[in-house]
């Protein structure tokens, strides 16, 4: 019994000891730890410059936070405004009035096979067979053609056998009469465009691929432009790339509006909306550029005479000019004979006639067709395309 007692009274100061060592510890708590002490932060010394390696450190001028550019959001997107193309400017053509007598020079190059060979064989003191045949093969060189050359052959025989002794003043005034007699001076060879009984006049261009067909319509938008006349261009040129846009430059340089179509559309379409256009409008003039075609191919001639039958149900055609390279010779005259059949000619464009050109293919395509040249191109400038004027294309030929 007493054995029991004390087993009992021996767990009860255990337990007791158990959990005095648990509330102890409860109630204990860890101590914080001691705080950091601040290291002393000394600044850099500046850094020593040239010659100052002993002197004493200077104090930097340091930035506020309110100077300082702190990192913020994305950077503002600046939104470039799209470059201002500015219209070009309307262009005030060269007055047409005198202007081949002002282009002489480029004219005159051509002089040396024609009006300077012709002075030099008439101007042989004996003209003999073999003389005169040369004065043929000089005339025939120049591409006047056989029949204008016997023609001119045979009348200066006469003129120089009647005359006699012969001064270079007589044999130039001679050479010059017979000449402008050959070229024609009684012909009419305004570019008709201001029919009587309405408006607008139209003027349609033809002719073949490299001619210079579309840069002569802008260049006599130029003339008409310069002699106070207002006009509407059509691009009716739809199968060569940029016909139409070419066409639209020359028209914007002196102000005058384009009519155009699809690449590869009906040509008969956009000179028929031309006309319409011009007719509202209220100008003077339309000038239609047509396509280039090649002449030997009749499905696309067809075409450009369906050209000239649409336009016609507007109103009649007051002009067809026909583009011809001065340099190409008897070619130049076997595409005007294809052309006449399809459309009738009226006019007769030469361009490229400075250079080596031949003077005599103005004589020849004027005999072929029947009609009259009466625009001339002397170069590659705006402005040279001018009237034809056989006074002055026969004094740059033969010369002062």
């Amino acid at each position: 019994m007493e054995t029991v007692i004390l087993a009992v009274v021996i767990a009860v100061v255990v337990l007791g000891a158990l959990g005095g060592l648990i509330v102890g510890s409860r109630r204990r708590k860890p101590l914080p730890p001691p705080p950091p002490q601040a290291p002393d932060i000394t600044a850099p010394p500046a850094e020593p410059h040239v010659g100052d390696e002993a002197e004493t450190p200077r104090d930097e001028p340091r930035r506020t936070i309110e100077e300082v550019d702190l990192p913020g959001g994305p950077a503002p997107v600046v939104v470039e405004e799209p470059p201002v193309v500015e219209a070009p400017g309307i262009e005030i053509p060269e007055p047409t009035a005198g202007r081949l007598v002002r282009l002489r020079t480029r004219l005159s190059r051509s002089q040396n096979a024609l009006g300077k060979g012709l002075l030099t064989l008439l101007s042989r003191e004996h003209l003999d067979e073999d003389t005169w045949e040369e004065i043929e093969d000089t005339l025939l060189t120049a591409d006047v053609g056989v029949q204008p050359t016997q023609e001119l052959v045979e009348r200066l025989r006469e003129r120089v056998r009647v005359l006699g002794t012969r001064t270079p003043e007589e044999l130039r005034a001679l050479l010059r009469e017979e000449l402008l007699k050959l070229i024609g001076t009684d012909v009419d060879r305004t570019v008709r465009t201001e029919p009587e009984d309405r408006k607008p006049g139209i003027v349609m261009v033809v002719g073949v691929n490299g001619t210079g067909k579309t840069t002569t319509t802008g260049k006599l938008a130029r003339v008409l432009v310069a002699d106070g006349r207002s006009v509407v261009l059509g691009a009716a040129d739809t199968f060569r790339a940029a016909a139409a846009d070419q066409l639209q430059t020359w028209g914007e340089r002196v102000g005058a509006y384009t009519v155009r179509g699809p690449e590869a559309g009906d040509p008969a379409s956009v000179a028929f909306d031309a006309v319409k256009e011009g007719k509202e409008m209220g100008v003077d003039v339309v000038l239609i550029d047509t396509a280039g075609r090649l002449h030997t191919k009749t499905g696309l001639m067809d075409e450009l005479g369906k050209v000239k039958r649409v336009v016609e149900k507007h109103a009649p055609l007051d002009e067809v000019l026909l583009v011809l390279d001065a340099t190409t010779g008897q070619n130049g005259l076997v595409q005007a004979r294809v052309f006449a059949e399809v459309v009738d000619i009226t006019g007769i464009v030469l361009t490229k006639l400075d250079g080596t050109a031949k003077g005599g293919i103005v004589v020849a395509v004027q005999r072929e067709l029947g009609v009259p040249v009466k625009l001339v191109g002397l170069g590659e400038g705006a402005d040279d395309l001018a009237p034809f004027e056989p006074e002055a294309f026969v004094d740059a030929l033969i010369g002062e």
